[in-house]
């Protein structure tokens, strides 16, 4: 029988790779990733060279038996995503899932995700928090919205460019505009940010100031 590991990548600076993480690389038989384009050169960078199989959002569901089979046959193969832990609003739970149900061993290594360094450096209680990921788009978002405004714990949300400015407005709208949020931007990277404020405050900031990449808003629970 094989085994899968589950295999952070860094969520921007490559320094973020871990001793272990690159000897797991090295060592397995096939690397599942996101997008091989993306993968090869993290890998490149690290001189790894394995056999990349993508395994992404539309195809895991169809993917996963085939994976399966090749670790009963006693592969062993790794998941990567594009950035991050996987499982963690990305490909993972599924293929972790057929394993437990199928007795494979899963070997899941710590290391880089967004949500935990912006939720300890946005000054908010992080004692007791709930992860939210991406809210839905349209269906059931004003329902999580409404259920979420009676959260007393610290909420972490992730959010796109294009969605950045509607999302705190909403937020606003549902929490209360003076509730305290923070948010953070391209972790890791050379342009990192964190601003902390209201979140009529912090909607009025990006309104004001265009700001690319991925974002990681974190937002005070009900007093």
């Amino acid at each position: 029988m094989g085994k899968l590991y589950l295999v952070p990548t860094p969520i921007g600076n490559l320094e973020d790779m871990t001793y272990r993480s690159v000897r797991i690389l090295n060592e397995v038989d096939a690397i599942l990733c996101e997008d091989t384009r993306t993968s090869s050169r993290l890998l490149q960078h690290y001189g790894i060279q394995k056999r990349l199989i993508s395994h992404h959002q539309h195809n895991e569901h169809k993917a996963v038996e085939k994976v399966i089979e090749h670790l009963q046959n006693g592969e062993t193969i790794a998941l990567i995503t594009d950035a991050g832990t996987p499982g963690i609003s990305d490909p993972g739970f599924l293929l972790t899932r057929a394993c437990a149900e199928a007795d494979i061993e899963v070997e899941t290594l710590p290391g880089a995700t967004a949500f935990v360094p912006a939720l300890v450096n946005s000054g908010l209680p992080c004692d007791k928090f709930c992860f939210e990921g991406f809210l839905p788009h349209k269906k059931g978002r004003h329902t999580r919205l409404t259920q979420l405004a009676e959260e007393e714990r610290t909420i972490v949300f992730y959010e796109s460019t294009h969605r950045i400015v509607k999302s705190l407005s909403q937020m606003a709208e549902y929490f209360g505009a003076e509730r305290k949020a923070s948010v953070s931007r391209e972790l890791t990277k050379m342009h990192e940010e964190t601003v902390r404020g209201t979140l009529t405050e912090l909607a009025q900031y990006y309104t004001d100031h265009i700001s690319k990449g991925e974002f990681v808003v974190v937002v005070g629970g009900k007093e």
